[in-house]
């Protein structure tokens, strides 16, 4: 059965997803990119957003390339896709990733005002959609047609669906660095996240990788 997965999701020790401050300027809000200066290191990701050839193969690469495979469509709220707030006066922007965005297949943007899709090179449409997550969700998973689906963040989508008990799987890597302010990952959940299990914990010279699954707790008899 298809599944609603998220990968690659950076916290710091303090548990903030992004910095403080976010903006046009500093999209994952300042010190927010220190989260991913191991992610950009691995030949994965260097080839998946076209910065080079070369990075690192190890463990960290296993994980960056593991978020791609099975999936047919992302959904991502609209402070991932961009920096714009309200009704989209800009139809120019395009999201943050150039004519070429890394996902060559269908994305459902979360938002309150309606726009119409947008096609990109490399086979990405980022399709908008203004009536709720568990519509976006039945989308995408049409889109995805049998595949698994990915959700992209940022920290509040992630949280909408957490609370929810949509999300099937979770890869969190926990980079050694403090924000001290931002945006926590886990915050909003009436205590946390509820129903989930570790069954991994690996760590390479620079993350800690946590996968969780979600579990149905049966009744003791």
């Amino acid at each position: 059965m298809p599944k609603l997965r998220v990968h690659n999701v950076a916290i710091s020790l303090d548990g903030y997803a992004a910095g403080p401050d976010q903006d046009a300027d500093n999209p994952l809000g300042v010190g927010g990119p220190a989260l991913h200066e191991w992610v950009f290191a691995t030949r994965s990701a260097r080839q998946t957003h076209g910065v080079g050839n070369g990075g690192d193969e190890g463990l960290d690469d296993e994980f960056i390339a593991q978020g791609d495979v099975g999936i047919g469509a992302t959904i991502m709220g609209r402070n991932m896709f961009g920096p714009i707030r309200g009704p989209w006066k800009d139809d120019g922007w395009t999201g943050w990733w150039g004519d070429n965005p890394p996902y060559h297949h269908p994305v459902f943007v979360l938002t309150h005002h309606a726009r119409a899709p947008i096609t990109m090179q490399g086979g990405t449409t980022f399709h908008f959609v203004t009536d709720g997550f568990e519509t976006a969700l039945e989308r995408a998973f049409e889109a995805a047609n049998g595949a698994d689906v990915r959700l992209g963040g940022g920290a509040a989508t992630i949280q909408e669906y957490l609370r929810a008990r949509l999300i099937d799987e979770m890869h969190i890597a926990i980079v050694p660095v403090l924000l001290g302010g931002g945006e926590r990952l886990f915050d909003n959940l009436g205590g946390g996240p509820v129903g989930y299990e570790c069954v991994e914990l690996v760590r390479s010279p620079s993350v800690v990788h946590a996968r969780f699954a979600r579990f149905e707790r049966t009744a003791s008899k």
